[in-house]
């Protein structure tokens, strides 16, 4: 059971890093890349959904995404929704496709953008830290339920605070590799 608390949130904080990774897919860096497009939302047949679930898109050049509606019915509420999304795109429909070319990132764009890489990886950290100390609450309250002695308690807390420390890392090594790939030019 007392190993189960550190295993659980070990779990947890996986998550939270593969959220991480998720996020940071969004931010674009100077590639074309169809992730780009992930937190775009297309009101289209009466909800709004990804647009994903309304067009396919493809990345046929380093610096240009080409979104296809499957109904071309929605091509204007695509067009409004990528607009709205301030990805820094600027759409191009010519009735069958819509073409996003990606500009070259400016200088100061690049460190917005990693800046808000930055702020996603704290959010991470945040995420982290809660875990531990839910952990450790949980550590607590079974020490007191006497369900663990006062060291394994002490052990358990020393494994979570380990797993909390492994994780803190493995954030600074994905914000490394997108501030790399942000700032490449």
């Amino acid at each position: 059971m007392n190993h189960e608390i550190v295993q659980r949130a070990e779990d947890r904080m996986k998550k939270s890093l593969e959220s991480l990774k998720t996020d940071l897919l969004t931010i674009r860096t100077g590639k074309a890349t169809p992730a780009l497009l992930d937190s775009v939302r297309v009101e289209a047949y009466g909800s709004v959904m990804p647009l994903s679930q309304v067009a396919s898109i493809t990345a046929p050049q380093p610096r240009l995404l080409v979104v296809q509606p499957w109904d071309k019915k929605v091509m204007s509420a695509i067009v409004k929704a990528i607009q709205k999304a301030d990805l820094g795109v600027n759409p191009a429909e010519d009735g069958e496709l819509i073409r996003l070319p990606i500009p070259a990132l400016t200088e100061e764009r690049r460190h917005d953008l990693v800046k808000r890489a930055k702020k996603a990886g704290e959010e991470a950290r945040v995420t982290i830290r809660g875990i531990r100390r839910e952990a450790n609450d949980e550590l607590k309250k079974a020490e007191k339920d006497h369900a663990v002695s006062e060291d394994e308690a002490e052990r358990l807390r020393t494994d979570v605070q380990k797993v909390t420390d492994k994780h803190g890392v493995f954030v600074d090594e994905i914000l490394a590799r997108k501030e790399k790939e942000i700032l490449e030019v």
